[in-house]
C-alpha cells in the first residue's frame, strides 16, 4: 500500500493556505482509538460497537484496526465476546503512534521519504526538500506531545491542553 499519509492540500476554509489533511483511514482509526480510550480499560469492545458509535463502515474499520493491532496500539481479542482494547494506557499513547500505526511515517511529499522520488534532480540538493523535512520534523514533534488522554480532555473541556499553546 502506497503511503498517502499526511498529505499537503488546500482547504476550502482557508484559501491559498497549505494544510495537512489526514486520510480517511487515519481519521477513522483515531476516532476508533479515542472511543476505546474513553471506555473502561478492562472491557473488550466489539468492532461493531466502535463502528456504529462513530459512524464508520465496519469493514473499513476492521482493516484499520488490523494495522493498529499489528503495530501494538490495540489488542485484538478473538471469540464470541471478542473485540479490542488499548494495548497501553491512554496516558502513554501518543497521537504520533496512532497515526504512524495506520499509515506509516509522516512524509509531506514522496521526495522527503526517498531522494530518488524527486523527478527534478534526484542526485542534487533541493532547498524545498530540506524545508519540507524541517516541517515534517516539527509536525512529528507536535504529534508526539499529545497523548490520547490529552485529546479526550481537550474534547471534553473544549480547551487546548497547555502544551498545545507552548513552543
Amino acid at each position: 500500500m502506497q503511503n498517502k499519509a499526511w498529505v499537503i492540500g488546500t482547504s476550502e476554509l482557508r484559501k491559498n493556505s497549505i494544510v495537512v489533511q489526514f486520510t480517511k483511514a487515519e481519521e477513522y482509526g483515531l476516532l476508533g482509538v479515542l472511543y476505546l480510550a474513553e471506555t473502561d480499560r478492562s472491557r473488550v469492545v466489539p468492532l461493531s460497537e466502535i463502528s456504529h458509535s462513530q459512524g464508520i463502515p465496519e469493514k473499513f474499520l476492521a482493516k484499520i484496526f488490523q494495522s493498529l493491532s499489528r503495530n501494538g496500539v490495540v489488542r485484538s481479542h478473538r471469540g464470541v465476546r471478542g473485540g479490542f482494547t488499548l494495548a497501553k494506557s491512554p496516558d502513554d499513547s501518543t497521537l504520533r503512534e496512532v497515526l504512524e500505526a495506520i499509515q506509516g511515517a509522516c512524509h509531506l511529499m514522496k521526495c522527503t521519504e526517498e531522494r530518488a522520488a524527486c523527478d527534478r534532480d534526484p542526485s542534487g540538493f533541493c532547498s524545498l526538500r530540506e524545508v519540507l523535512i524541517l516541517a515534517e520534523n516539527k509536525l512529528v514533534s507536535v504529534f508526539d506531545k499529545f497523548t490520547l488522554t490529552d485529546l479526550i480532555t481537550w474534547q471534553k473541556t473544549e480547551t487546548a491542553p497547555q502544551k498545545a499553546t507552548s513552543d
